[in-house]
C-alpha cells in the first residue's frame, strides 16, 4: 500500500516556507519556496513547493522565463487557478517594477553599458517591442527615461517628430535611443539602421546630439556607437 503523502502543515517547522522565510529571513528561501508561498497550496498529486518546482522546470529554472507567461499560461499546470496566476503575474511585475523605479538623478551615462543598466528594467521580460529614450543634459546627465511607442512582436513604429518635440520639451542636449527585440536577436535590422540614420541627421539639425541606439534583450544588448553605426 502506497504511504499516504506529507502535505506542507505536516512537514517540520523550519521547512514550511512561511515558517522558514519568519525563523531564517527571506534570502534562504528557494525561488520554489518563494512561489509556493504566493500560491498557498499545491494539488491532490504534490506540495504547493513541488508544484512551485514543476513550474519552475517547465521554465528552465528561469524567472525571466516565467515572468513571460500569462495568467493563461499558468492556469495549465494543474492545480493553478486564476487567482494563483494572477498572484504570480503580480509578484514577478512589481520585482520588474521596482527596477524600473529607482532613483535615476544625477545619474550620468558614461558608457553604452550605463544606458543598458539604467533601461535593462524596463525592456525585460517583454513579448511586444517598445521604443525607448534618455534624455541628458550637455553632460550626460539623465534628466529623464521615457517609453516613445509600444508596437508588436516584430515591431514599432516611431515618429522622429515626437523624438525631438519630447527633447525639446525637456530641453535635452543628447539623447539615446534604445528598444527591443523579444525575439532575443541582437542584429540591427534594416528598419533599425534607417530610422538611426533618419534620427541622427535630425538631431544634427536641432543640435540634438544622438549617442547612441541600443538593441536590448533580456541579459545583453547591441550598440550602433560601440559598433561605429551612428
Amino acid at each position: 500500500m502506497e504511504e499516504p503523502r506529507l502535505t506542507i502543515k505536516k512537514w517540520a517547522e523550519q521547512d514550511r516556507p512561511r515558517e522558514k522565510l519568519i525563523l531564517k529571513g527571506k534570502v534562504s528561501l528557494s525561488d520554489a519556496e518563494l512561489i509556493a508561498i504566493l500560491i498557498g497550496s499545491g494539488n491532490n498529486e504534490q506540495t504547493a513547493v513541488e508544484l512551485s518546482q514543476h513550474i519552475l522546470n517547465a521554465c528552465e529554472n528561469n524567472l525571466a522565463n516565467l515572468a513571460r507567461l500569462s495568467v493563461k499560461d499558468l492556469e495549465k499546470f494543474k492545480g493553478i487557478g486564476e487567482a494563483k496566476a494572477i498572484s504570480i503575474v503580480a509578484a514577478l511585475e512589481i520585482g520588474r517594477r521596482r527596477k524600473e523605479t529607482e532613483p535615476i538623478k544625477k545619474i550620468s551615462i558614461q558608457s553604452s553599458e550605463d544606458a543598458f543598466n539604467l533601461l535593462q528594467g524596463d525592456l525585460m521580460d517583454l513579448t511586444h517591442e517598445e521604443f525607448w529614450m534618455i534624455l541628458m543634459k550637455r553632460n550626460n546627465e539623465v534628466i529623464k527615461k521615457e517609453m516613445i511607442s509600444r508596437g508588436g512582436v516584430s515591431g514599432t513604429v516611431v515618429d522622429a517628430k515626437l523624438v525631438f518635440k519630447r527633447a525639446l520639451e525637456m530641453t535635452s542636449s543628447a539623447i539615446i535611443l534604445a528598444h527591443n527585440h523579444p525575439s532575443g536577436n541582437l542584429k540591427p535590422s534594416k528598419e533599425d539602421i534607417r530610422l538611426t540614420k533618419k534620427i541622427n541627421e535630425a538631431g544634427k539639425a536641432l543640435d540634438i546630439a544622438v549617442l547612441d541606439h541600443l538593441i536590448i534583450t533580456d541579459n545583453d544588448f547591441y550598440s550602433f556607437a560601440d559598433n561605429e553605426m551612428l
